[in-house]
């Protein structure tokens, strides 16, 4: 199995919320893991975030940065591209998703095309969710319940 993260759940690798262990245990099993080259900058902000909120030490920062890092080499990079902003384009009109969510989804329906194997995709937002699954992807919500 493949495993495409969104920054929702990829972030939980990072700091410990609901859903964590799921998205530990999915990635234990993955014979790969693919997200968009957006991930980077979402989670790097969603890090320093939490850092500025008094959520993590320095170490624990620290800590939480370099692990992303390190892992970050081993993630399949998805570029975004002409061909990919326009099919995020009208599978956000499609699903009244925000545009970097119609990104994920765009993303990830691309490594589902391209794929030997099953993709699983893995987000904590319950519309984004729903929207893998009307897509034909298989779609998990892990931990926090979706946005507006």
């Amino acid at each position: 199995m493949i495993l495409y993260l969104d920054t929702s759940a990829l972030v939980k690798l990072y700091i410990l919320e609901q859903g964590s262990p799921v998205v530990a245990e999915s990635l234990a099993v993955a014979e790969g893991v693919g997200t968009s080259l957006l991930t980077y900058v979402e989670t790097r902000s969603a890090l320093a975030r939490k850092n500025r909120e008094g959520g993590f030490s320095p170490h624990q920062y620290e800590e939480a940065l370099l692990d992303f890092e390190a892992d970050w080499e081993g993630f399949l990079a998805l570029a975004i591209g002409p061909d990919l902003v326009r099919a995020a384009g009208r599978l956000a009109e499609r699903h009244g998703l925000h545009g970097a969510d119609a990104v994920h989804l765009a993303s990830a329906a691309q490594l589902r095309d391209g794929a030997r194997e099953p993709v699983t995709f893995l987000c904590a937002d319950r519309r984004l969710t729903e929207a893998a699954q009307a897509e034909g992807l298989d779609a998990e919500l892990v931990g926090a319940e979706g946005r507006p």
